[in-house]
């Protein structure tokens, strides 16, 4: 798929010729729904060979980027940085799937307990950064995370969960949770945390047979300092326009602005657009902002062997799924995914009955977030309380702050 060209353009290239009736049925039982769309269950032949638990890896996948937020020196440099790297993740978040699988695809639903563990390697000095991913939760699907790089003093944790619904021809997507990035000197101190919301989906293209996703509404970064990047996105309309259209404005911190009261200008004094797919550039030198057509790095998993991984690891799980998936067995594939399904409803039941609930591994809830209470004042955060799922610092990586 060409750059110039979008999927609403090529249409039914992502649903195979003998499936197209069966995708008509979908769309017209998506359309006549009105609660969440996640508890229907989508035709093999649309659905990724990947679960969500490993969509958090695509938060690293330019680590070099990730990296350099710790070699700043400034609050404002620091800031500039965070928007860079996180502008930088959204290709491989929300438009990967298109150019690998033709179209984009629904991702397995995780089981409750799933894990995903990688890492991305020391390269000239940037440190290993290290992913543990679980899913938290069933119903509703929800996938906590944490990312670090000890040597640099960067922890990365968050969760995300997805409502969807349907409307005008789209599948909306609002994605509930956030991320909270820490940034520590070499002594363990904190220097700065930003809050960092997650935007709007919509999934176009349906009756095209050719899902893509486009970014809409607004998403935000918030420092600790006052510094807040508002991030608006725009895409394809039906009357013409460009996809994956973003514009950030970075406003500084407000004179007015404490700890205690989080308090931006109201003048931006950075304005950063283009796609985030592509490039962008910064409105005020018209140098290059961000460059994603440049390769990317995948995670590699801790483990090499699907056989040496933990029963619960994601690619463990689901092996024989992906392998339908991957090669067009859609009936094999559609029955090792319901014996996964009828297993878990029947441990769920097991539980019930015990008296008993899971037990999550690596992170534990807390009902309000704190540090999104303080920094989600400097955007007027709504709803007021936002919850948040906390890193045990367990695992098979070491935490603790690490000379390079």
């Amino acid at each position: 798929m060409s750059g110039s060209q979008t999927p609403s353009e090529m249409p039914g290239e992502g649903v195979p010729t003998a499936q197209k009736t069966s995708w008509a049925t979908f769309l017209k039982s998506i359309a006549s729904f009105s609660g969440d769309l996640s508890s229907l269950t989508a035709p093999p032949f649309i659905l990724s060979p990947i679960s969500l638990t490993e969509f958090p890896a695509y938060w690293c996948e330019r680590p070099e980027l990730f990296s350099a937020i710790a070699d700043t020196n400034t609050d404002e440099e620091r800031s500039i940085a965070v928007l860079k790297w996180f502008i930088s993740t959204l290709k491989g978040q929300y438009t990967s799937r298109n150019e690998k699988l033709g179209s984009e695809k629904k991702p397995l639903n995780p089981v409750l307990g799933e894990l995903f563990f990688g890492y991305w390697p020391d390269i000239n000095g940037r440190g290993q950064t290290n992913l543990v991913v679980e899913q938290v939760s069933h119903h509703p699907p929800i996938t906590a995370y944490h990312i670090c790089n000890p040597t640099k003093g960067l922890e990365l944790q968050g969760h995300s969960a997805q409502k969807t619904s349907f409307s005008g021809g789209s599948i909306i997507v609002k994605q509930i949770g956030h991320a909270i990035l820490t940034v520590r000197s070499p002594a363990d101190e904190i220097v700065d945390q930003f809050l960092i919301t997650l935007p709007k989906l919509r999934i176009d293209g349906l009756w095209y047979g050719s899902p893509y996703i486009e970014l809409t509404e607004t998403s935000y970064i918030a420092s600790m300092h006052g510094w807040l990047s508002v991030i608006e996105y725009k895409g394809k309309g039906y009357f013409g326009g460009k996809s994956h259209q973003f514009k950030a404005q970075v406003y500084p911190p407000s004179p007015l602005h404490t700890a205690a009261l989080p308090t931006p200008s109201t003048t931006a004094k950075h304005t950063l657009e283009g796609l985030w797919h592509l490039t962008s550039k910064d409105n005020r030198t018209g140098e290059t902002f961000t460059d994603v057509t440049t390769p990317k790095e995948e995670v590699t998993t801790l483990y090499e062997g699907l056989d040496e991984m933990n029963e619960w690891e994601s690619r463990r799980l689901w092996r024989w799924v992906s392998k339908g998936i991957r090669e067009g067995d859609f009936e094999a594939a559609s029955r090792e995914k319901s014996k996964i399904e009828n297993e878990q409803r029947q441990r769920r039941r097991d539980e019930q009955a015990d008296g008993t609930n899971w037990q999550l591994r690596h992170f534990n809830h807390i009902d309000s977030d704190p540090i999104y209470e303080l920094l989600g004042k400097l955007f007027k955060a709504q709803p007021p309380l936002e919850d948040a799922y906390i890193f045990k610092h367990n695992g098979p990586f070491t935490y603790t702050p690490e000379s390079s």
